[in-house]
């Protein structure tokens, strides 16, 4: 399990194939201080596990599935990531419950400026819209953030913004982040049990016609479909 609040800026070294998935090497100082073959690092958000290491550096497994429902797809030596141990159980938790697996990518719509923060706009599939609330919490290559805003229910192409104060945008990868570009998102783990908890009850209530007064609607299913 993981925080959000990344530990380090790492490099790629080397991305090697293996099978149908690759094998990452990233240069990282940090991250590796107290590392052991077996432990977990996030890397832009996904869970990886060290696979062997040295004195600044581990290498990683990356299978298929996770290619092709992240980024690390685009990886190549020389691309920044941002590095998180898992944490431990003596650590406050600064940002919010992060597990590391990817619910898919989002593409930078716009970036604006402020005085002293960055405002971005994050495009994100349909099915994880209803997932991410106004200042709820949302994963952004492995940055936890707060929302601070969202586009309304039902739009076509929806949106939610973030905005990065300056450490942010100094110590992780997202101050480089340009429209266009891809970033993982991991939405809210609560808002994720709520709605697979929520498809169950609908599934086994009895279907009949609305109530006089009362307002019919339906419940999005993150797995496909809706109720």
């Amino acid at each position: 399990m993981f925080t959000g609040i990344v530990e380090e800026r790492g490099v790629v070294t080397a991305v090697e194939s293996s099978g149908d998935g690759v094998r990452l090497t990233v240069r990282a100082p940090l991250a590796v201080s107290d590392t052991h073959q077996g432990d977990s690092i996030a890397v832009s958000g996904v869970c990886l596990t060290v696979a062997a290491h040295g004195e600044d550096w581990f290498t990683a497994d990356v299978m298929r599935q996770t290619l092709d429902m992240s980024t690390l797809g685009e990886l190549e030596a020389g691309s920044p990531v941002n590095l998180e141990r898992a944490v431990a159980g003596h650590t406050r938790l600064g940002g919010h419950i992060v597990q590391g697996h990817v619910d898919g990518t989002g593409v930078a719509l716009e970036v604006r400026p402020g005085a002293q923060w960055r405002v971005v706009r994050i495009g994100l599939p349909a099915d994880l819209a209803p997932l991410v609330v106004d200042k709820g919490s949302i994963t952004v290559d492995g940055v936890s953030l707060t929302v601070s805003a969202v586009s309304p229910a039902g739009d076509p192409a929806p949106w939610f913004e973030v905005s990065l104060i300056p450490e942010t945008l100094e110590v992780t990868t997202l101050g480089a982040r340009t429209v266009g570009d891809a970033v993982n998102l991991e939405t809210d783990i609560l808002a994720r049990h709520v709605q697979r908890l929520l498809s169950f009850v609908a599934r086994a209530a009895p279907e009949r016609q609305p109530a006089p007064g009362e307002i019919a609607f339906t419940i999005p299913n993150h797995e496909g479909g809706s109720q």
